[in-house]
């Protein structure tokens, strides 16, 4: 395979697969060679080799007569807490190590049956709590760029597979920007669709008012393909939306000029990176020129948007967590010997630090005298944050502003100080908060070097406009 399509689109890869200069299980055999030769970027948790090749001679087949599905050429990894029937899945942590899936999620159906080859499971931190990949079970995740960096959380390990070229794309988890911040820290595509557009059936849950599954990819055109594939309601998720799903990856061209808002408070902060905020103000300057209308807007939220997405996640993070304790199924402590023992050591000795951090929050914040104090206040500031974000779209195409207030940063910088490592989900927790769809496309290098990149929120199931206006300028 020739280095160049590694960064061709699926369209591109299914016409040479159709024209026969390019073979299905030659280029599954690529891009095993380049998992074994970057083995030590630890993306990979597992690779179904024999597998995927298994699949890529069925699909070649279905080429050649016709009759493949519209995903078929795709090569992809999924995070470690998307289940796939009869196949291992941990959410990194030592948990659920060596649980074996009884059933597929919804998204993995949806993929399967569009004919797209699942290659493995990608590294993530544990249960998707983390913005690092540093609390991952199976060790860190290494950004290709500069493997001294981080290459952001949860979704680590689906960001550097992309990077890296050692599948065409992955599926991640965003519940704060778990997508997002991985995908601007690795110079790739990540797209959070609005919640409810895609089934978090069989998704192992964080924060269930918060989780979506999104892909990261190299292309914007990518990210409509696939979002259009594993979009759509599920009977087995009741939040997920009932409505029709439009042809995402054939509105990619649309035209005319848009109004685009950026939070002045976002580009004043003075957590803000210098770098970041020069690479800001010159793509501004940029959409200026090619006839945009660009504004800076109050949000007088900004300081309160991370409380209140950590009170509210960990809070639904205990609860969620809970079903974990050592006697249904997943860690089980050798050293218990009754059934208080098995709950306490099962789960002090199951769980990474940072998880037991969030569920002990999450449970506080719960708690008789502190709920209306904390999780009730919660709830109503975020209805607050969701509110002024609708009022900036009623008069606005999209919201735009930094992914992250830094590029990458080294390992072991932040995971000592968990306020300092919140306070990086500054720029993503508004859409998440909102439960609007938004993307991070790559905005240009650092001074130093490192992938910056850019954000823009959209209206709520408005996909077909924000990634058709990324497309654009991407």
């Amino acid at each position: 395979m020739k280095t160049k399509n590694r960064d061709s689109t699926i369209r591109e890869v299914r016409s040479s697969l159709s024209e026969g200069s390019l073979t299905l299980p030659g280029l599954v055999d690529y891009y095993l060679s380049r998992i074994r030769e970057n083995a030590h970027l630890n993306a990979f948790i597992e690779v179904f080799s024999e597998e995927a090749l298994a699949a890529a001679n069925v699909i070649q087949e279905k080429i050649e007569q016709g009759t493949a599905g519209k995903l078929a050429g795709l090569v992809i990894g999924i995070k470690d807490n998307i289940c796939y029937r009869d196949h291992r899945v941990a959410a990194s942590s030592r948990m659920l190590d060596g649980f074996v899936s009884v059933y597929s999620s919804t998204v993995v159906e949806r993929l399967l049956q569009e004919d797209a080859i699942i290659i493995g499971r990608l590294n993530c931190d544990e249960f998707a709590m983390g913005a690092s990949n540093e609390t991952s079970f199976y060790g860190p995740v290494l950004n290709a760029a500069d493997t001294t960096r981080v290459p952001g959380g949860s979704s680590g390990g689906s960001a550097v597979a992309v990077q890296a070229g050692l599948c065409h794309a992955a599926l991640g988890t965003d519940t704060g920007g778990s997508v997002r911040q991985p995908a601007a820290f690795c110079g790739i595509v990540g797209l959070k669709p609005t919640y409810g557009r895609v089934s978090r059936k069989g998704v192992i849950a964080y924060a269930s008012s918060f989780d979506q599954v999104g892909p990261l990819t190299r292309s914007v055109e990518d990210a409509a393909l696939i979002l259009e594939v594993i979009a759509g309601p599920d009977p087995g998720d009741s939040t997920s939306s009932p409505r029709e799903v439009p042809a995402y990856s054939q509105s990619l061209q649309q035209e005319g000029t848009r109004r685009i808002a950026y939070l002045k408070e976002a580009l004043d902060s003075p957590g803000l990176d210098s770098g970041v905020r020069q690479c800001m103000e010159q793509q501004i300057a940029r959409l200026r020129s090619e006839g945009h209308t660009v504004e800076g807007c109050d949000f007088p939220y900004l300081d309160y948007v991370v409380p209140t997405y950590y009170i509210l996640s960990m809070a639904e993070a205990s609860s969620n967590l809970a079903r974990y304790d050592g006697v249904h199924y997943g860690y089980r402590s050798p050293l218990a010997d009754s059934l208080e023992s098995t709950y306490k050591k099962s789960r002090t000795e199951g769980f990474g630090e940072e998880v037991k951090r969030r569920i002990m929050l999450g449970t506080f914040v719960l708690s008789a005298g502190y709920y209306e104090a904390y999780y009730s206040k919660a709830q109503k500031v975020r209805r607050l944050i969701r509110d002024a974000l609708s009022g900036l779209l009623a008069n606005y195409d999209f919201i735009l502003l930094p992914t992250t207030p830094t590029p990458a940063f080294r390992f072991g910088e932040k995971i000592d100080d968990p306020v300092v490592m919140y306070l990086g989900d500054i720029f993503t927790v508004q859409a998440s908060l909102a439960g609007l769809p938004a993307i991070s496309i790559p905005a240009g290098n650092h001074p130093d070097g490192l992938p910056v990149g850019m954000q823009l929120i959209g209206r709520k199931f408005g996909e077909a406009d924000l990634l058709s206006f990324a497309h654009r300028i991407f």
